[in-house]
């Protein structure tokens, strides 16, 4: 399994941007995928989860109502679609992939088995 993050880059606080996280080599569709994020001295943190076809999505409590993750299957994509952003946001953004099932768990690195390499955003104030 190989998992591809892009779309990181410089933006003013207020502004967006969208993330992708293509795969390769795995059964897109059964896929849970996550995305994280880890700051400077800062542990890495779960971003969003979203879990395999019609199931479940979560958010952490810090980017409900500003992020939102979707996923193509067609494309064997996953998006963050990230708005309002705050200099707090800025991180390198990875994405990772496992299994189902995944539930509560999602926010937990040790949940995934597959990384993507990171890309970075950084919001100036």
């Amino acid at each position: 399994v190989q998992l591809q993050a892009s779309g990181g880059g410089l933006v003013q606080a207020g502004g967006s941007l969208r993330l992708s996280c293509r795969a390769f080599r795995v059964s897109f569709t059964d896929a849970i995928i996550g995305w994280f994020r880890q700051a400077p001295g800062k542990e890495r943190e779960g971003v969003a989860c979203i879990s395999n076809t019609d199931g479940p999505i979560f958010y952490a409590d810090s980017v409900k109502g500003r992020f939102t993750i979707s996923r193509d299957n067609a494309k064997n994509t996953v998006y963050l679609q990230m708005t309002s952003l705050k200099p707090e946001d800025t991180a390198v953004y990875y994405c990772a992939a496992d299994r189902p099932p995944i539930g509560t768990m999602w926010h937990l690195t040790n949940s995934y088995d597959y990384w993507g390499q990171g890309t970075q955003v950084t919001v100036s104030s």
